[in-house]
């Protein structure tokens, strides 16, 4: 290829860009990105400004430094950038030789020969000459070194170039090095001396009890020791860990500092165990049982030098894998939150941190991973960037990855959230550690997630009762002929001269002899299994016994300040006329709507010096366009947030719209509740349906981690649910799941009808949360957001409190004549009312349970006692029968029925769906129910008496 041609095949086409690039070199040349800047480098300078000067048919010259032709040039800059960006294909990383290495980057396959590059200058592949190398051989050489060694640099992915050039610069540059003295290699040796001998003596000592051994990845306790002490040195004050079971018991024994002592006593008795209270214990029935050993999460303050201070939490964890990674994502952007002052809460991402460790079969295979990934650079979720951390032992319970996942890497995944990757060895400490240093200074520079791919491998099975040689015989044949990371470790420095053989067996033996001690320190009594925390319920009664009324001359204050914005701000004029005719008609009779007596209650709350956090799909203008706590400026879509700027305000306002995510989104806002619980956190479900998608954060965290953790959560779930004609997927928040749920005073549940009594609960939520909080679930509404009968007045707000019950007041003032008592919870009342036009009989007595549980036992019997000349009673529902509230409610309305009365069955038969599809269907079966609740048609066969 003649001069010419190279000229028009490379240089052509590409005018405009190599002009616009070389006036940026002119003037800074990092600015220019490595290839197109060795293009530049390679030509004569007289040459391009000949070019620019507008002679377009000068021909490139080589510069003084070479004479290589052009297309030499661009086949050695092409062999670099495949080195840089797969070179990880034919790293060392796999410390059992398993996956095969492939070859990538062969010269003269493409098309150069290492004579050509010995002819090169070393600054064609490497143009800011980073290293000294004498020419391009030897600089490829030392690329691959760097890029095909022990560690796998995964990072081509990354499409900004800032952070793909000083990724490039730390690994190829000497920027990423750590030298260690002889002490801190002695010191490393104990560490995984101390991490092996543990795990050893509870396999010998404990024989067939499962414990999720951390063996082939040993090396992650070192580099969390590593990756905490650099974060807390540079003023990180609080690091939060999430992780499944493996290697969990040795987390906890030596970066969270539990005592042997107590993991040993958790193997051998299960706390809790009376059925029944006894003197010194409560008991299973004061709603503690506990959990396995391998789920318990820990707290531990630093008390050590430099560290001193900083506090590490390990999360507790359900069997459910990957769903704490929302929850320590949730406690970390609460730990960095300021939430004090009003307006939105303040962030500093370097207070605190959160650390992933993941399971290599879990993290491509549980679709929460991806969900989680997503929230890392959304406003209301970032936390600064998480350093993740596979452990990759190549099996999922007996599943290998091409059985286990679609993708090359178990790390694959985070490249669609251009994530940087590390594939390690697990045997090579040295190579381990830089990569928590690289992953350390990267989340510290750009604020980003990073993921270590830790490659080792498994030495038992799945547990240690299992026996992997049945599934992957050939892989533990070679596994049971491995030497440990410590033995390895130890070989090599006895090898440096810096441990002798019996210093190595020393350690060995102090290690072996403080778990002696501290068994049997356990087996002689002197370490009790934990005990449950006496019941606070009390506390909780006597928050929920607090005034909730605000005084009317208050509220209208708020009111007024919440519907305020400035006077060059320009909200949308039909919604501005909207919010107007909310203040006009908040002392009107019933003028107060659902979205108003929010409001009202938010406001009311923040001045009292609770903050506040709201999030959901669609959550700032709500889904039903009934809330509009965010405007937007027509001319410039400006936001403002009325509530953050309430003069009254003594604490923070905070609402985001969520993406399109329930699990996630739900375990973020209760690991967020659980760190900062006097912070009055709600999340807000599209439709009540789609909670489904978050039923496992619901089930192992939100009902039950206060019986199983000891943790509490005053986490508020706000549910749309009613039946109004709009599907099986748009009707049901599924009640019958949560009431299945609730136990032992483990939350509330509430399905209010009057905006006043969600005003009510939503303050006395406020007040929980100071004593005793506990999470409130609500069946909110959608067809009565702006109902009428569900407004409430002014004096609703400012007098009285929430009522578990509403009694029918007519049947208060004659209970004498109440003959039939119609019980029901939630928006099926207006439909009753409706059907009566307003004008309930004198025999009927309309009940509606706003509070489902704890279940309101003394208000239904009062009220029950109230009526002597009773014959009927009916439970109403709009759900069909196998759902709703009926197999709940049933048992504890007919315990307090007067002798020899029945409860009658009004509502929808059995079904497999929540709902019909189709509008008409809906009306008619509507319209049957109500009539048979009260009496007005012969009862169905299919969903009549019980």
């Amino acid at each position: 290829m003649d001069t010419q041609q190279v000229f028009e095949w490379f240089v052509g086409p590409n005018l405009g860009y190599l002009a616009e690039a070389y006036e940026r070199y002119r003037n800074d040349p990092d600015s220019v990105d490595p290839e197109t800047r060795a293009l530049i480098e390679q030509l004569d300078p007289a040459w391009w400004e000949r070019w620019l000067g507008g002679e377009t048919t000068a021909q490139p010259v080589a510069g003084p430094t070479t004479t290589i032709p052009t297309e030499k040039i661009v086949k050695a800059v092409q062999l670099a950038r495949t080195i840089r960006e797969f070179g990880h294909l034919q790293a060392s990383f796999d410390p059992l030789g398993v996956s095969p290495r492939k070859v990538v980057d062969d010269p003269e396959v493409m098309g150069i020969t290492d004579n050509d590059l010995a002819q090169m200058p070393a600054t064609v592949v490497w143009p800011r000459g980073l290293r000294q190398a004498p020419n391009a051989l030897e600089a490829v050489k030392i690329l691959r070194q760097v890029y095909s060694g022990p560690l796998g640099y995964d990072f081509s992915h990354v499409h900004n170039f800032d952070e793909r050039d000083w990724l490039r610069q730390q690994v190829e540059g000497g920027g990423l090095t750590v030298s260690f003295s002889p002490e801190e290699k002695r010191a490393l040796l104990f560490r995984l001396t101390e991490v092996e001998g543990f795990e050893r003596f509870l396999h010998t000592t404990f024989p067939g009890q499962k414990r999720f051994s951390i063996e082939g990845t040993d090396m992650l306790v070192p580099m969390l020791d590593s990756l905490i002490a650099q974060a807390v040195k540079q003023g990180i004050h609080e690091v939060t860990i999430g992780m499944a079971h493996r290697g969990r018991l040795n987390v906890l024994a030596h970066i969270l500092g539990k005592p042997y002592e107590k993991i040993f006593s958790e193997f051998h008795s299960a706390p809790n165990k009376e059925l029944v209270p006894s003197e010194g214990s409560m008991g299973i029935n004061a709603g503690w049982t506990g959990d396995v050993k391998y789920h318990l999460g820990a707290h531990k303050l630093l008390r050590d030098g430099e560290l001193s201070g900083a506090r590490i939490t390990l999360a507790n964890n359900p069997s459910h894998l990957e769903f704490v990674n929302p929850v320590i994502q949730g406690a970390t952007r609460a730990a960095q939150e300021d939430t004090r002052h009003p307006g939105q809460p303040s962030l500093e991402v370097d207070r605190a941190m959160a650390i992933a460790i993941h399971g290599d079969a879990s993290f491509p295979g549980e679709g929460i991973v991806a969900e989680t990934l997503n929230l890392s650079r959304l406003a209301g979720y970032h936390t600064g960037g998480t350093v993740h951390i596979i452990m990759n032992n190549g099996l999922g319970f007996t599943t290998g990855p091409e059985e286990g996942r679609s993708t090359l890497y178990a790390s694959d995944l985070a490249k669609g959230y251009e994530i940087p990757v590390v594939h390690v060895n697990a045997d090579d400490p040295m190579a381990c550690l830089l990569a928590v240093q690289l992953a350390f200074e990267y989340r510290q520079r750009f604020h980003k997630d990073f993921l270590i791919d830790l490659v080792g491998y498994r030495r038992w099975g799945h547990n240690e009762g299992d026996e992997p040689a049945y599934t992957q015989p050939v892989l533990y044949q070679k596994i049971a002929r491995h030497p440990t990371v410590r033995a390895l470790f130890a070989d090599r420095l006895v090898s440096e001269g810096i441990v002798t053989p019996e210093e190595v067996q020393e350690m060995a033996g102090q290690v072996h002899a403080r778990l002696v001690e501290a068994k049997d320190r356990v087996q002689d009594g002197v370490i009790p299994p934990d005990e449950p925390e006496p019941s606070t319920w009390s506390d909780a009664l006597i928050a929920l016994a607090e005034p909730t009324a605000v005084d009317a001359d208050e509220l209208i204050r708020l009111a007024r300040e919440a519907h305020q914005w400035p006077e060059a701000f320009h909200p949308n004029p039909k919604l501005a006329r909207q919010l107007q005719r909310r203040l006009d008609n908040l002392t009107e009779p019933n003028g107060i709507d659902w979205g108003l007596a929010e409001t009202l209650a938010f406001a009311s709350i923040l001045a009292e010096g609770t903050p506040i956090r709201l999030s959901g799909q669609d959550s700032e203008r709500g889904t039903f366009s009934q809330r509009h706590l965010v405007l937007h400026d027509v001319d410039t879509n400006q936001k403002y947030t009325p509530l953050q700027h309430l003069p009254s305000a003594r604490a923070s306002f905070a609402v985001y719209n969520s993406p399109l995510s329930e699990a996630a989104v739900l375990g973020f806002e209760y690991g967020y509740n659980v760190e900062a619980p006097t912070v009055m956190t709600l999340w807000e479900a599209q439709f009540g349906d789609f909670a489904n998608a978050a039923q496992v954060i619901i089930d192992q965290f939100l009902s039950a981690a206060r019986a199983k953790w000891k943790e509490r959560s005053g986490l508020v779930l706000l549910l749309p649910h009613g039946y109004e004609g709009q599907g099986p997927e748009h009707s049901s928040a599924r009640l019958e799941r949560y009431l299945q749920l609730a136990a032992d005073n483990n939350m509330r549940i509430a399905n209010c009808t009057t905006a006043a009594q969600y005003f009510h609960l939503l303050r006395q939520q406020s007040h929980l949360l100071r004593r005793d909080p506990r999470p409130l679930v609500i069946m909110t509404p959608k067809s009565l957001l702006r109902h009428p009968l569900a407004a409430s007045s002014l004096h609703d707000l400012s007098h009285g409190r929430f009522q578990p019950v509403l009694e029918h007041e007519a049947a208060k003032e004659h209970p004498e004549s109440i003959e039939r008592v119609i019980l029901l919870s939630g928006k099926v009342v207006v439909d009753v009312l409706t059907r009566l036009g307003g004008h309930v009989p004198e025999h009927v007595s309309i009940i509606r349970l706003e509070q489902l549980y704890p279940f309101p036992d003394g208000e239904i019997e009062a009220i029950f006692h109230r009526y002597p000349n009773l014959t009927d009673v009916v439970w109403l529902q709009e759900e069909p029968r196998n759902m709703g509230a009926w197999r709940y409610i049933q048992p504890r309305l007919e315990a307090h029925l007067p002798p020899g009365r029945t409860l009658r069955y009004a509502g929808r038969p059995e079904r497999a769906a929540t709902a019909e599809g189709f509008p008409e269907m809906h009306e008619e079966e509507q319209g049957r129910i109500v009539q048979d609740a009260l009496g007005e048609s012969k009862v169905s066969t299919q969903g009549g008496h019980r």
